[in-house]
């Protein structure tokens, strides 16, 4: 007997027992388009189902054994006639069926062909009368492609990001580690402060106490004390006087009478400008001129690198002309410039350095006699202030403290090519007890307070007469952490950093004849 295979894309139903019914036939492969119009292919695909499994036992198992007209009937075997009929039965019923189908008689369309095993196979196409299209997947290839476009730019992404990432990790550390030597630095100073006594206030020397007595108001212009008529008549009378020679000058070195409010010139960049120097040149050498402005920032274990602007409007703007890397570190915030060189404490040690900028090399360098150094006697703020250098009208000084003067603040005018010691005054102030100093026209005056934002200049020692008094001249520390003040003789200005800001204070002095 030849086998029938009927199938719709290569797909057979399998043999199902004849007594077993469902709600779809067993051929719902074949008809599931219209099965509801075909009940009776259930009985039709069982029959075929059953020829066919009996077709198979036969090749496999030789030549066909006689079987009863009843064993045939309870097999439902049919002969090869029978089976022909019922196929060709099946096939036009199947194609009635839909051609019946009213919207899809048009497009129906039947089909017979080998397959690629050489089988004759029946197929058929019916439209959807809802879907107008079917959705199609993407193709694997597509997909595979676009996700690793995906992973890629990703990638990249991601590693622009770490480049940024790692520029701003590697300068937090470079912060960090200065940040933390500086309060190891602190810590250290605490300690020390905490053995040491209290700290006293300043006092006159005892053999002038009338003369050191000073009264708590700002000094004023002695033409200001007096309203009464006959001072007034006076002055008139004095007035009257001829006009003394006109080559006689007044040097302007009197006595400072007033601080101004502090302007701020520029902001520090970074933590190793919390604590820093600027400064100008009173006497410049070329290739630098009268406007150069210079800074250091002296948060550090090497500091080494001075920097150099054109005027005070490149300062603010924070643009370099010109950067010295110093052979010697440099130590706090005591460095000061004069007739081209920079004057410099050498760090972890009482060493002064001459720095000649234009030949960029140490023309001198001489140790200062007993002098304290890396925290010995620094000013209150700490900082290992301990040597604090200063230039004005009369030539190069250094504020300091040795261990014979047991913390009081000693005054030595240097030599400014060899940094020999010329001469030398030893006041009554403990230099702890101060904040910082400053020299002008020869006479020292002390700040109470580096962090009081209202504080007041209060004592002032004049080399001219070897006598200190305290007075009281308001000062003010706008940033409330005030690290370095110098007099500068080429703007007649106090210079000062605080926390991390560069500012200046314009000051008013009574004139005196010069001697």
């Amino acid at each position: 007997m030849e086998k029938l295979d009927v199938s719709v894309h290569g797909s057979s139903h399998p043999s199902l027992s004849p007594s077993r019914r469902t709600p779809l036939p067993p051929c719902y492969p074949l008809l599931s388009c219209s099965a509801s119009l075909f009940p009776g292919c259930i009985n039709i695909c069982e029959l075929l189902v059953k020829s066919s499994a009996h077709r198979e036992g036969k090749q496999t198992g030789g030549k066909a054994q006689p079987r009863s007209s009843a064993g045939r009937r309870r097999s439902g075997v049919l002969e090869e006639p029978q089976q022909r009929s019922v196929s060709n039965m099946f096939l036009l019923l199947l194609l009635g069926g839909l051609l019946l189908q009213g919207d899809a008689q048009d497009h129906t369309s039947l089909w017979r062909g080998n397959d690629r095993s050489g089988r004759c196979v029946y197929s058929f196409t019916v439209p959807s009368p809802v879907e107008a299209s079917c959705p199609q997947p993407a193709a694997p290839e597509v997909e595979a492609l676009k996700a690793r476009l995906g992973v890629l730019e990703m990638l990249v992404s991601q590693l622009s990001e770490r480049g940024l990432l790692q520029g701003e990790k590697e300068r937090l550390k470079r912060e960090m580690k200065a940040l933390q030597l500086r309060m190891e630095e602190m810590r250290r100073e605490t300690e020390r402060l905490r053995k040491r006594p209290c700290p006293q206030t300043p006092a006159a020397p005892p053999s002038h106490p009338q003369r050191d007595r000073a009264p708590t108001r700002p000094l004023e212009d002695s033409a200001w004390q007096y309203g009464s008529p006959a001072f007034q008549e006076l002055k008139a009378e004095v007035t009257e006087v001829p006009v003394p020679d006109s080559k006689q000058n007044h040097t302007g070195c009197g006595d400072l009478l007033s601080v101004g409010e502090p302007v701020t010139h520029r902001r520090a960049d970074n933590i190793a400008g919390k604590y820093g120097v600027w400064m100008q040149d009173p006497e410049p050498v070329s290739p630098y001129g009268p406007n150069m402005v210079w800074r250091i920032d002296t948060v550090g274990t090497e500091v080494r690198q001075l920097f150099g602007y054109e005027d005070l409007e490149q300062l603010s703007k924070g643009f370099p002309s010109k950067v010295l890397l110093l052979l010697d570190p440099l130590e706090s915030t005591g460095a000061t410039l004069y007739r081209g060189s920079l004057y410099y404490q050498r760090r972890l040690s009482r060493t002064l350095i001459r720095y000649e900028l234009a030949a960029e090399h140490v023309a001198a360098r001489r140790e200062l006699p007993h002098a304290g150094f890396h925290g010995q006697f620094p000013y209150s703020w700490g900082g290992y202030t301990d040597i604090d250098l200063a230039v004005d009208e009369k030539g190069l000084w250094a504020v300091y403290s040795t261990s014979k003067a047991q913390g009081a603040i000693v005054i030595s005018l240097l030599d400014p090519l060899s940094l020999e010691v010329r001469r030398s005054w030893e006041t009554n102030i403990r230099k702890s007890s101060v904040a910082n100093s400053f020299i002008i026209c020869g006479k020292m005056y002390t700040v109470a307070s580096y962090s009081a934002p209202d504080s007041t200049i209060n004592y002032v020692y004049d080399t001219e007469t070897s006598q200190g008094k305290a007075v009281s001249i308001p000062f003010k520390n706008k940033y409330r952490y005030n690290s370095m003040i110098d007099y500068s003789l080429a703007q007649r200005k106090l210079f000062a950093w605080d926390n991390f800001h560069l500012v200046s204070y314009d000051i008013r002095m009574s004139r005196s004849p010069a001697n």
